[in-house]
């Protein structure tokens, strides 16, 4: 097949995704296909048309993880010319050359579902899910509110109208972006003026912040593909929660798969997973992220519907827990994808 991974963008995902990329485009080389890598922001100044004839590595100096996020300012200037699009140049026209794009990027473009509308449009396949599915399930607030009507248990929250908010939670408690990923404008706080300090800063990223209730527990991940769960991951920060650095940094976080838990819990974690990918209407696959109390109370925190694909990530530990290699998961991920198109 030609295959374009799509990659980059400037979401504050941006490093995750370019290392995503890159390891997927080996792996699909690998099965033998035809694959370009390109990211999506900087675009291509090639011929389009030619581009799946080149004999060219594309993973060649494309990124690594830092222990923060990426300076988008920079990547801007690196673009070298103007324009108010978030799409480089030939990447739609190269997009329509390909069989099918596999979606790496991760963040609000990419993950939002605004690009998969605009590829719809244009007759242009992809993995992962549909527009509709994936707006909603980037959208914390929303998401929370969807889970709520189809009985999935989710943390209390509230939805900031501003800084000047009057509200006022208890503490501990969780102020979290709305629209973010990789736990980037997530943060717990305990007083007034961590409060204070957390929703200044988580405002700077976007303008819809929630707080939302701290539930003390032990987390956890599920992927389900084709609406079935797949095993469960126990993730266990060595310091601190599971932000951007315990994410992706090798050795930072401990993570047990499939999870020492009792089966009677494993089978409500997974049950919860399927009821919140089914409650958002998610096609092909996606990632849903759990806390788990003290008392054994299952709370689900969100769904990512383009999970981290990079060497520390969790779909492929999951995966290779029923014998699929990283490889495999990746022709998995397209033949589920392609099932939209039937």
């Amino acid at each position: 097949m030609k295959i374009v991974v799509l990659a980059g963008g400037i979401s504050t995902e941006r490093d995750v995704s370019l290392v995503s990329g890159t390891d997927i485009y080996r792996a699909l080389k690998q099965k033998g296909h035809n694959v370009v890598l390109l990211d999506v922001y900087l675009g291509y100044d090639g011929d389009p048309a030619r581009i799946f004839e080149q004999d060219t590595d594309w993973a060649v100096n494309m990124a690594h993880i830092a222990t923060s996020a990426p300076d988008i300012d920079a990547v801007k200037a690196s673009r070298g010319y103007d324009s108010p699009s978030i799409i480089g140049r030939n990447i739609i026209e190269v997009c329509q050359t390909a069989d099918i794009v596999f979606m790496a990027l991760h963040g609000d473009f990419g993950e939002n579902g605004k690009l998969q509308a605009a590829f719809d449009l244009m007759g242009i396949r992809y993995t992962g899910t549909d527009s509709f599915s994936a707006s909603l399930a980037m959208d914390k607030a929303i998401a929370k509110q969807v889970f709520m009507m189809n009985g999935v248990s989710t943390p209390p929250s509230h939805l900031l109208s501003g800084l000047d908010d009057p509200y006022r939670p208890d503490y501990p408690c969780v102020v979290k972006i709305c629209n973010g990923g990789s736990s980037i404008g997530v943060f717990i706080v305990h007083d007034d003026v961590e409060y204070r300090k957390a929703i200044i800063e988580a405002f700077s990223y976007e303008g819809r912040v929630i707080v939302e209730n701290y539930i003390k527990g032990r987390e956890f991940t599920d992927c389900v593909i084709e609406g079935k769960a797949l095993p469960i991951v126990e993730i266990a920060p060595k310091e601190g929660f599971y932000d951007y650095k315990n994410k992706y940094q090798a050795g930072a976080t401990v993570e047990t798969c499939p999870a020492d838990i009792s089966p009677e819990l494993a089978d409500r974690i997974q049950s919860q997973a399927v009821a919140a990918y089914k409650a958002l209407g998610i096609r092909t696959y996606a990632r849903i992220d759990f806390i788990v109390s003290e008392d054994d109370k299952v709370y689900c925190l969100e769904a990512n519907t383009l999970p981290g694909m990079t060497p520390t990530s969790l779909i492929p530990q999951e995966a290779a827990a029923i014998g699929y290699s990283y490889a495999d998961l990746c022709e998995w991920i397209i033949r589920v994808s392609l099932k939209k198109y039937e």
